[in-house]
């Protein structure tokens, strides 16, 4: 990304067949535009799977579908009625862990969390986890295989079915927010919003909780001021959040011919915003590649991104990684990683294993 920059702020890189938005200005710029920079496009490959929702739409159709989920999900709602839920189920997931002195921390903490977490939010917290996790392996698969071209899967399909039986499930429940939430929208458009909330949240949540306790655990000094100091659990989310974005970016169409830093976009062309980028700006972040918890501009991170489509979830998803480590900091003060962390993704971005003894 830093080589890519030195070209400018705005780059056209051949092997994604697309623009890449790398500086911070101008990635705030094409997400807060929603009129020049458009998800609403047909090769938008959730939406092949599993139709029109908040994510794929812009305008007042996007508006209809996100406000009745946004609502639910306001910071001022989500804290006093979830999180004392969610610190009570990341320190039983630790617990449960801590008799065997060792852990691969992705898939045996913040993956359950996650998980727990999103299912619970829309009353899915009676499908067994390893058949929603099956349906959401099927539907990712569909979503990747529409993206290189190919038909959706008829396993996808199949998965997608299951997933909106489980959801039509929960909305009829009246005690339930997909209840609330279906009286605004169609039934095929709350399976969709549900679903795109949903996976959504499990896949980087479990990222976001894994990227701060590999940038915690291998920075030993600063781990050890969180530890003398629990008041810079917040800041070291939000540093985590900035250096390591676990949705590393966001894609638009471009509605017309725009000149942006620069760069002559056209008409119809991708416009990849790198908020991995974007969080490495060193215009706005000095030393941006560095983890330190007391860096004074940390907020100032995109990662859950600007503009009509900043995600509902981010109070959620900092709830959930918050809980994680105090969970941690409190139950297992000696642990250690093991071996060196390895992360991948050119989307989603995580450690591969967060294997840790203690």
């Amino acid at each position: 990304m830093h080589r890519l920059r030195a070209k400018g702020a705005v780059v056209w890189v051949v092997a994604l067949d697309g623009w890449v938005v790398l500086s911070r200005d101008a990635a705030v710029a094409v997400m807060r535009d929603a009129v020049r920079f458009t998800v609403d496009d047909p090769r938008f490959s959730t939406a092949q799977v599993v139709g029109p929702s908040m994510l794929s739409l812009d305008g007042a159709e996007h508006r209809r579908h996100r406000d009745p989920f946004a609502a639910a999900f306001l910071p001022a709602v989500v804290t006093p009625r979830d999180g004392a839920a969610i610190d009570a189920i990341a320190r039983r997931l630790v617990a449960e862990l801590r008799p065997a002195g060792a852990a691969e921390l992705r898939r045996q903490l913040a993956g359950p969390l996650a998980v727990a977490v999103a299912a619970g939010a829309l009353g899915l917290g009676n499908v067994p986890v390893v058949e929603l996790l099956g349906w959401y392996d099927l539907i990712v698969a569909a979503v990747d295989g529409v993206s290189r071209g190919e038909s959706v899967s008829a396993r996808g399909v199949a998965a997608f079915e299951s997933l909106a039986g489980a959801l039509r499930s929960a909305a009829a429940n009246p005690s339930s927010l997909l209840a609330e939430v279906a009286t605004a929208l169609t039934d095929d458009e709350l399976v969709a919003n549900a679903a795109v909330f949903l996976f959504g949240g499990i896949e980087t949540s479990e990222g976001m909780t894994s990227n701060a306790l590999h940038h915690l655990l291998a920075e030993r000094s600063q781990w050890a001021a969180v530890s003398a100091d629990r008041s810079l659990v917040d800041a070291a989310v939000e540093e985590s959040l900035r250096l390591e974005p676990a949705a590393a970016r966001v894609d638009r169409y471009a509605t017309s011919d725009v000149e942006l830093e620069g760069a002559s976009i056209r008409e119809r062309d991708l416009v990849i915003v790198s908020l991995a980028a974007a969080n490495r700006d060193p215009q706005h972040f000095p030393d941006p590649d560095s983890f330190d918890i007391r860096r004074a501009s940390s907020r100032g991170h995109v990662t859950f991104a600007q503009g009509p489509h900043a995600c509902i979830g981010a109070q959620l998803a900092r709830l959930e990684t918050r809980a994680a480590l105090n969970a941690v900091l409190d139950l297992l003060p000696d642990i250690q990683l093991v071996g060196p962390v390895e992360t991948t993704g050119v989307v989603f971005r995580k450690p591969l294993a967060l294997n840790a003894t203690w």
